[in-house]
């Protein structure tokens, strides 16, 4: 068969999967040349794939022409008041997100009244308790004024309604809660309910709404800590749930607050009961969920973290090295479950004293952990007899003195949560996408600056589940002609910190965690449609667009090594499908000769 010379793959650059990796075949992140390239169709059917493209120019050149008078329609109808308003709101860049409060579709309800000069919008914010708002309040108010028509502006804030990440599958009791930050220590004694409770009591200061769950079942901390009028808890006949206690507005459940005490359990009754409390608790709209953990990284914390979608997690230690062991370990058990440390506290640290600080406990602890673990942010709480006083007397230390050093250390604390969980629900949010316009899903794993595009139907086709595989013989299920090539998912949701669920349209639910999805074969020379002015340019002369992405798979029983020079250079089939948009046909080539450069 002739050679047929293809230009315009010539340059492509090809990243290695992960799945070639473990296997030993391809560095990580190399780029290869193409050699050779054999094509694998008839010169016929490569002349219908000209023919298409021509056809495909032509349709693109004529509907581009239409969306550019219609657009130029839309642009005079609309006017100009809107644009000016939006542009110098673009200005105000969020610096949890670099995003500017436009593209984060901040502004809402926008109101112009050209004739009297007025201008009115809403700011909603991802949460009531954002430490900058009103410098947003101040700077929307500033830069809108300074239009030379505007005459007077109105800006109102408001938040988000309150809701998780990931809603489907979950309790009825947390489907209205944003966020939820579990507190631990792993070890006993080292502040972990102090801080726990005096973190909730701040952020419910800032301005959100809070609730605290006590999750230490055999040695509750919650009712020393706190003193609501009603210390028990009540149940919901009709709904058979559970209505939390109050106390200066901050929703309370503990096991304490049930009337049994300290419970004499096993293990297994104990998960029940944890799971009963947090559940069926009617907890309403919240922002913030604190979970005072247990200490430990046994079934009851495991349950927890399965059963909860857990936004962060705040780690509190004490300077000696023992603490330290016992908290390394439950942040390696975070970090295998997905769920991000964003701040250490370092209790007790130090006390002041005739004008020196001591450290009657040694140095290191805190700094060994944001060291070793790359957590970001480290706060030390010093010695203090009135925040170990406050404690015992059923008020936290951030209401008692709300000016004082504690309480400006757990404002910081409560700052950095709140940035850092906002910061986790944009990404896990925002991590995996689907494009219509390239018909590609777009991948972007939270704490990874890599960004991939897969195809619909290799995410398909590579389920895991007991659909696809048998569980039993490990034998694939699922064939690869029972996923149409021009496949589309239907809906993409977070699940956590770690998997997305995909609906297809023909029912089936997806789980895919990230980690899989790194492994996958990838999209490569993916090509954005370009912006419609580009367009309506070349189309004017006479031009057209092609637009068409490639994928490839590797063959790892297609290969062998052979020498030349001095080199062993291996060589590989690949096979490349070209999927011009808006189109089903495939194009196979067989690509061979891949020098490592």
């Amino acid at each position: 068969m002739q050679l047929l010379q293809a230009p315009s793959l010539s340059n492509i650059t090809l990243l290695s999967t992960t799945s070639s990796l473990n296997r030993g075949f391809l560095s990580p992140k190399k780029s290869f040349d193409i050699s050779t390239v054999n094509c694998s169709i008839s010169s016929q059917r490569h002349e219908g794939f000209v023919r298409l493209l021509r056809s495909q120019s032509i349709s693109s050149t004529v509907t581009t022409r239409a969306a550019s008078v219609k657009a130029d329609a839309s642009i005079v109808s609309i006017g100009t008041a809107e644009n000016d308003v939006l542009a110098v709101l673009s200005q105000i860049i969020d610096p949890d997100f670099g995003t500017d409060i436009v593209s984060c579709g901040f502004v809402k309800d926008l109101h112009i009244n050209e004739t009297l000069g007025e201008v009115s919008f809403r700011l909603e914010l991802t949460t009531p308790a954002c430490p900058i708002k009103d410098m947003f309040e101040q700077k929307a108010n500033e830069v809108v004024a300074m239009l030379p028509w505007v005459k007077k502006v109105n800006v109102t804030m408001s938040a988000q309604p309150a809701r998780p990440v990931f809603e489907g599958q979950l309790p009825i009791g947390l489907q209205t809660i944003s966020n939820i930050v579990a507190v631990s220590s792993c070890k006993g004694g080292v502040g972990k309910s102090t801080v726990a409770v005096n973190l909730a009591y701040t952020l419910a200061g800032m301005g959100a709404r809070v609730g605290i769950f006590d999750a230490d079942v055999y040695g509750p901390s919650l009712p020393t800590m706190v003193s609501p009028e009603n210390c028990l808890l009540e149940m919901n006949p009709e709904k058979r749930s559970i209505i939390p206690t109050e106390y200066l507005g901050v929703k309370l459940v503990s096991f304490g607050f049930a009337g049994q005490g300290r419970a004499i359990m096993r293990g297994p009754m104990v998960s029940g009961v944890i799971n009963q409390l947090l559940t069926t608790s009617e907890w309403g709209e919240l922002d913030y969920l604190v979970i005072d953990m247990p200490p430990g990284t046994g079934d009851i914390q495991l349950t927890l973290c399965q059963v909860v979608p857990l936004t962060a997690a705040v780690v509190v230690t004490t300077p000696q090295k023992l603490a330290f062991i016992d908290v390394a370990k439950g942040v390696r058990m975070f970090s295998k479950l997905k769920v991000p440390c964003v701040a250490v506290v370092e209790n007790m640290s130090h006390f002041d004293a005739d004008g020196k600080r001591y450290y009657p406990f040694g140095r290191g602890s805190g700094s060994q952990v944001v060291q070793q673990f790359g957590i970001p942010h480290l706060f030390d709480l010093p010695i203090r007899p009135t925040l170990s006083a406050s404690g015992d007397s059923g008020m936290p230390e951030v209401v008692a003195d709300p000016q004082g050093e504690v309480a400006r250390t757990f404002q910081e604390l409560g700052v950095c949560v709140v940035q850092q969980c906002a910061k986790i629900r944009q990404q896990v949010s925002t991590a995996v996408t689907y494009d219509k316009s390239i018909k590609a899903i777009r991948v972007k794993v939270p704490d990874s600056d890599e960004e991939f595009f897969l195809h619909p139907a290799t995410v398909r086709r590579n389920d895991q589940s007991a659909q696809s595989i048998d569980e039993w013989t490990g034998e694939q299920k699922l064939q690869y002609t029972d996923i149409p090539e021009d496949i589309e998912p239907e809906d993409i949701w977070p699940m956590g910190n770690y998997a997305v669920s995909i609906t297809w349209p023909d029912g089936f639910i997806q789980i895919a965690p990230y980690d899989q999805l790194q492994t996958m074969e990838r999209l490569v020379h993916v090509c954005k449609p370009a912006p419609a002015q580009d367009r309506r340019g070349l189309a004017s002369h006479g031009g057209s667009v092609p637009i068409f992405f490639l994928s490839f798979s590797l063959s790892h029983e297609r290969f062998k090594y052979v020498e030349s020079g001095g080199w062993w250079v291996r060589i590989v089939i690949i096979h490349v499908h070209v999927h011009p948009l808006k189109s089903n046909n495939i194009l196979s080539f067989s690509l061979s000769l891949l020098q490592c450069t």
